[in-house]
């Protein structure tokens, strides 16, 4: 039988190797979740680089009257409203600097417009679900009237010109058609996506999932 006070040594022992092995859980899941976001976030960087592809080549055959289903405003909806803690935002921004640089754009204005969506998109997720194929797709809607409008508001006070609200009404709409049947199609997967994304990069998700 075991005295008090080696009782208390065994419980001593016992409690620190525990403490011990719970911290080497931690960071071993730490370290696994880090990996994990590292390759979202590369992977979400060539998605980007395939939309800008399919924008560049596929769909300059694809349109309508020239107009393009617009998928950088889905993309950084996505981020914007399961990526959360302002990724949408950053990313939004870096990628529309990039489409200002390469597309020969006042350097800006894409990365502001993009940088905006990420924002919306973050706003929205608190206030309401995602869940729903309508909702998400209403704010593919809203996102995407946001970014034409805030190009077409810049272009026209960098240029000086006539604003013609008739044809830009055109391709907004063509362009909200485009992106609306796109959204409704591809919607499962965006769900699917989006909670994966989601939970990742929660961390008070993964803590309480393990213990």
């Amino acid at each position: 039988k075991m005295n008090s006070k080696g009782k208390g040594a065994y419980l001593l022992y016992v409690t620190a190797f525990w403490m011990k092995f719970d911290v080497a859980k931690i960071v071993i899941i730490f370290q696994r979740t880090t990996m994990k976001k590292t390759i979202t976030i590369l992977c979400l960087i060539l998605i980007f680089f395939l939309i800008y592809f399919l924008q560049a080549n596929f769909f300059t055959w694809f349109n309508i009257a020239g107009i393009m289903p617009n998928l950088y405003v889905i993309l950084v909806l996505f981020m914007g409203l399961f990526m959360k803690r302002k990724l949408g935002v950053v990313f939004g921004f870096a990628f529309g600097l990039y489409l200002d640089i390469i597309l020969g754009k006042t350097v800006g204005i894409s990365a502001f417009a993009l940088g905006t969506i990420g924002l919306i998109g973050e706003i929205l997720s608190k206030n309401f679900s995602k869940d729903s194929r309508f909702i998400v797709t209403l704010m593919v809607i809203i996102t995407t009237a946001n970014y034409e409008i805030v190009l077409y508001i810049f272009t026209m006070l960098r240029t000086e010109g006539t604003i013609e609200i008739l044809a830009f009404s055109k391709i907004l709409l063509v362009e909200l058609v485009f992106n609306t049947l796109i959204t409704i199609i591809i919607y499962p997967l965006i769900k699917k996506a989006g909670y994966y994304v989601e939970n990742l990069f929660d961390d008070k998700f993964i803590l309480t999932r393990y213990f």
